[in-house]
């Protein structure tokens, strides 16, 4: 009798692990936050070493999660032969990150004129963090270039956005019937250990933001069908991640909502019962950036 040790290997659930694994184990005492919150010295989407262009969805989701649990501050990654192919080597024990890429293939489908559907499949790859690796020297930043200044890249990008925004008030909330954005008072947002209050503001207005990315005139993002009565929660986590990348992408430190910890058993509870609902989540956020992203090359054409 033989038998089959060798069970499928499950890229969901592994990323899902690795992702709760973070929240769980936390930096110490205190409220637990997810991982995008505590990613090193401000927040940087994570970057691969070979591409110079930013992970994401997902991987920028699990790396951040990785980095909280490794410590890393420098958010450069790559795989074994990537770095090796740089002159650098891999220390000895380290511990690869994982994250996932899709590898499409064809599939008999008579439905389709040339019988032929594409299909994907999602691929595990392995990745070491810069902090696991000897021998690479990071290019020199050229000092000579004029710095981005967040709040006003934060402006243009908002301004550009064409979204009614009103302040006033104590609560911050996108409400869909009006499809406007109330934001509290400025002077109602307090400075923290690890942002100012200015930066603050604008990380729940682009939680907001990206509330009103999903509106049925924009990317009409509904999660009814599947996750039922966790939609709600769910839509939350979608506006938690799209703020967060949006920060990394203008510099703005990513704040939690006063409401975030009331969130976070929920999220791990449909995380746990749930191995691609932080998949589906990401990937709205993901999309829901790129949309709010694309409004600033309209603004561009325009202008010119």
């Amino acid at each position: 009798m033989t038998t089959n040790s060798t069970e499928r290997f499950d890229v969901y659930q592994a990323i899902t692990d690795q992702i709760i694994a973070a929240v769980e184990t936390g930096p110490g005492p205190g409220p637990v936050e997810m991982p995008w919150h505590r990613s090193g010295a401000g927040i940087t989407r994570p970057m691969n070493v070979e591409s110079g262009k930013a992970y994401r969805g997902i991987n920028t989701v699990a790396l951040w999660a990785a980095a909280a649990t490794g410590g890393y501050a420098n958010g450069l990654w790559g795989t074994y032969r990537q770095w090796r192919e740089r002159g650098a080597q891999v220390r000895k024990g380290e511990k690869s990150s994982l994250i996932v890429f899709y590898k499409e293939f064809e599939v008999e489908d008579e439905v389709l004129e040339d019988g032929k559907a594409r299909r994907f499949m999602a691929k595990a790859s392995r990745v070491f963090n810069v902090a696991q690796v000897d021998g690479y020297t990071a290019p020199e930043i050229d000092q000579a270039a004029d710095p981005i200044d967040p709040v006003a890249a934060a402006d243009s990008f908002v301004r550009a956005t064409g979204a009614s925004i009103t302040e006033g008030g104590e609560s911050a909330f996108y409400h869909r019937t009006r499809d406007t954005i109330t934001m509290p008072d400025r002077f109602r947002f307090k400075g923290t250990k690890t942002s100012t209050a200015t930066e603050g503001w604008y990380s729940v207005l682009l939680h907001e933001l990206t509330h009103w990315s999903g509106a049925n005139t924009r990317l009409d993002r509904q999660f009814g069908e599947r996750f039922g009565d966790d939609a709600y929660a769910m839509e939350e986590l979608v506006a938690e991640l799209g703020a967060a990348f949006l920060c990394g992408d203008l510099g703005i430190t990513a704040e939690p909502r006063p409401d975030h910890a009331a969130y976070i058993e929920h999220w791990m509870r449909i995380m746990k019962g749930d191995r691609k609902a932080i998949f589906a989540a990401a990937s709205a956020a993901s999309k829901a950036s790129e949309f709010l992203g694309s409004l600033q090359a309209q603004e561009g054409r325009a202008a010119a």
